[in-house]
């Protein structure tokens, strides 16, 4: 009794300690030093908490996996090390059923709990709006991207088409790229996106980086994905498959700006004459009368 008291008297100034130290953290810690989290300021997406609060969660549960583990095994050294003027091998143990029955349950239990959590995270960011209040056409190319917004122009398709990164003119060679050559893709703030995503060419791997999510290109194949934008900001991505000699110059940006901006964005492309079709006939092995499957394939968190 007196053990089990003092047990929970030691719990108590440790419970303490660990709130102020959580207390104190910044949106950063919190999150596991994850990109798109600022102090004061929601979230990049809908998406990104539930995604970092699956990663984070998860590591807090093998770290204290692995603080027992140690603990353990350093305890097993010390207590039962070798004394000064011990001969000859120690009591050998085994056929521990408790202990046996204590490391099968525990780690099937933790491959349930993280299977579990990541179906149910999963089956939330993979499912696409019904009513969207954009739809995006994605397609990745050596070494860039097009952007279709569909029915964008009074019910006609409106596009923007990207080039490679390019150097800024007169720069040292520091792998610096004009960011302003960039392809950008446009997105409201607060609005429903779908996003189509295809490849003109070879597999690639569409990927914002604040958006903690990514997922990859097929020729052939359509794959999916849906976010909305909480954020106003510009926000750096890439692929993520190496699919090349430039696969580290496909670069772009993307913009969540307000709805008036979005708006204006779309009729600078419309004045420019970037309306009508601009899909999958501009693909490097487009066959008349064939068109490819579509696929959840590919996600990655």
């Amino acid at each position: 009794m007196r053990s089990n008291r003092r047990l929970r008297w030691a719990a108590i100034p440790v419970a303490l300690t660990l709130a102020v130290v959580l207390a104190g953290c910044t949106q950063a810690e919190l999150h596991g030093y994850l990109p798109g989290f600022t102090e004061g300021e929601a979230p990049v997406t809908d998406r990104t908490e539930m995604v970092a609060g699956l990663w984070t969660n998860s590591w807090i549960v093998l770290l204290v996996v692995g603080v027992i583990t140690w603990g353990l095994t350093l305890w097993a050294v010390v207590v039962y090390r070798r004394r000064k003027g011990q001969t000859g091998l120690p009591l050998q143990l085994r056929y521990n059923m408790p202990i046996e029955i204590f490391y099968t349950v525990v780690p099937l239990i933790l491959v349930l709990g993280f299977f579990a959590f990541t179906a149910r995270d999963q089956a939330i960011i993979e499912t696409q709006f019904e009513q969207p209040d954009v739809e995006i056409d994605v397609y990745g190319k050596q070494w860039a991207w097009d952007f279709v917004y569909e029915g964008a122009a009074d019910g006609e398709d409106v596009w923007s088409a990207g080039v490679q990164a390019q150097d800024i003119e007169g720069a040292s060679e520091d792998g610096s790229v004009d960011q302003e050559q960039l392809p950008t893709l446009y997105l409201p703030v607060d609005a429903k996106v779908n996003f189509d995503l295809n490849s003109r060419d070879v597999q690639h791997s569409f990927w914002v980086i604040d958006f903690l999510y990514k997922k990859d290109l097929y020729p052939g194949i359509t794959n999916h994905m849906s976010v909305q934008p909480l954020r106003e900001g510009t926000y750096a991505g890439k692929c993520a498959e190496l699919c090349g000699e430039y696969h580290s110059r496909m670069l772009f940006n993307v913009k969540v700006v307000s709805q008036e901006e979005y708006d204006e964005y779309i009729q600078s492309l419309v004045d420019a004459g970037n309306v009508g079709d601009y899909g999958d006939t501009y693909d490097r092995n487009y066959t008349p009368g064939l068109t490819g499957g579509e696929s959840e394939e590919g996600a990655e968190s």
